[in-house]
């Protein structure tokens, strides 16, 4: 019995020093790292601020009455067409119909008068010549033939205000388009005594309307004439509209110690979607290139760590300023050292780093680029179109045999990923 106890014990042992044998002498570790790469490639990018704003008619005018009375009749309505010279209302106009007969009749006296002055003023003249009257009696005709003139002239101008007035009383469209607004209703007394009252607002051509943004003073710096401008409406969430700025009002508008700056955009309304008041939600593209070298913006936070130090020659860091080629130098209008050499960068432009692999080593290249959307990033100089660029990297620990590459039953695998998601 302890004779089998023994030979169990020993069998035991045995195996157990075998699988220890195994286990730290008979495997060897290998760590197999992989990139994640992207090429580069040419596409559209840009830089863009946001706004928002309100839409508006291009052109817009305000009829107004410059009489006072009662609203008789109203030929238009909300949202009505209308025409240059066409009738829009009439105002009561018994009452200076009146005035006018008054200025008629207040004429007619005048002229008989001043009829009457200037025989008195001729037949008085011919007796001073023969000094048969005094100069005080001639005087005195004189002056009265001047009063009667003048009242003549300014019955008349009192005749031709009735009668101007009296054309006030019919409202005319001065230009064709479409009524907005209508603020008066038929049998309503307007007064203009003061101001002219608005009766109606009409829109010139609802097909181009005006979009005025409200830009932060932040932003403004970036905006100029002739940019492209992209916003959608609530009503029409999923369509975009398009348009251009047209010019930036200088004067500053402030609300709660906000600075902003009214933007005016126009805007293509031919399909007629677009109503005046809708908000817009506004993109300015300040910046944007339609065909340029684009690389992932993570391209840019990628370094080796310590397992690619190990593991791949690292070469060392190319010319800090890339040569930039005369077709770049047209294309993007940077301006240049005698020698070619980058000497003044556009504000927007910087230095960065992206890395290369090219067998068992890894390159740093060095490039000048641009625009940032934190998706891609435009490349100015210092890469070619097709270049492969180490965007992240991850590693893979397995335990493989000496005599096969299949890995120990006794051991899991490992993976260590640092980011990215597709293998190379």
């Amino acid at each position: 019995m302890m004779k089998n106890r023994k030979i169990v014990v020993v069998v035991l042992l045995i195996v157990f020093l075998f699988l220890g044998f195994y286990f730290f002498f008979g495997t060897k570790k290998i760590t197999a790292i992989h990139f994640e790469t992207a090429r580069s490639h040419y596409g559209f990018i840009a830089k863009s601020i946001t706004a928002s704003g309100t839409i508006q008619p291009l052109d817009t005018v305000s009829v107004g009455a410059q009489v006072s009375g009662v609203v008789k009749t109203l030929f238009v309505d909300f949202n009505s067409a209308v025409k240059a010279g066409q009738l829009l209302a009439t105002i009561d106009s018994s009452i200076i119909k009146a005035q006018t007969e008054v200025a008629r009749s207040n004429l007619l006296t005048a002229v008989s008068n001043f009829n009457y002055q200037k025989s008195n003023y001729e037949r008085q003249f011919e007796l001073f010549s023969l000094e048969a009257i005094s100069k005080e009696d001639f005087q005195v005709a004189e002056n009265q033939y001047a009063i009667a003139k003048a009242s003549v002239s300014n019955t008349e101008a009192q005749l031709k205000i009735s009668i101007r007035n009296l054309s006030y009383t019919r409202i005319y469209s001065p230009i064709n388009g479409i009524v907005l607004n209508k603020n008066v209703s038929e049998g309503q007394t307007i007064a203009s005594n003061f101001n002219a009252p608005t009766l109606f607002v009409i829109a010139k051509d609802l097909s181009k309307m005006q979009v005025r943004a409200a830009v932060d003073e932040a932003d403004i710096g970036a905006v100029q004439s002739g940019q492209r401008v992209r916003f959608t409406v609530d009503a029409f969430p999923d369509i975009p509209f398009g348009g251009s700025v047209d010019k930036i009002l200088l004067h500053p508008s402030i609300n709660a110690n906000v600075v902003t700056y009214k933007t005016l955009i126009n805007v293509d309304n031919s399909s007629m979607k677009l109503k005046p008041g809708m908000t817009a939600n506004i993109y300015i593209y300040t910046e944007q290139y339609s065909h340029i070298l684009l690389v992932p913006s993570k391209a840019l936070n990628y370094k080796p760590d310590s397992l690619a130090l190990s593991q791949f020659k690292i070469s060392k860091k190319q010319s800090e300023n890339p040569i930039i080629s005369k077709k770049e130098r047209e294309k993007y209008k940077i301006e240049l050292g005698n020698n070619s050499v980058l000497k003044e960068i556009r504000a927007s432009y910087r230095m960065a780093s992206v890395w290369l692999k090219k067998g068992d080593s890894l390159i740093e290249k060095r490039i000048l680029i641009g625009i940032n959307d934190d998706s891609n990033v435009s490349v100015i100089a210092g890469l070619k179109p097709e270049q492969a660029v180490l965007i992240s990297a991850f590693s893979a620990l397995n335990t493989n045999s000496n005599t096969k590459e299949s890995a120990s039953p006794f051991m899991p695998k490992m993976q260590r990923r640092t980011s990215g998601s597709s293998r190379n």
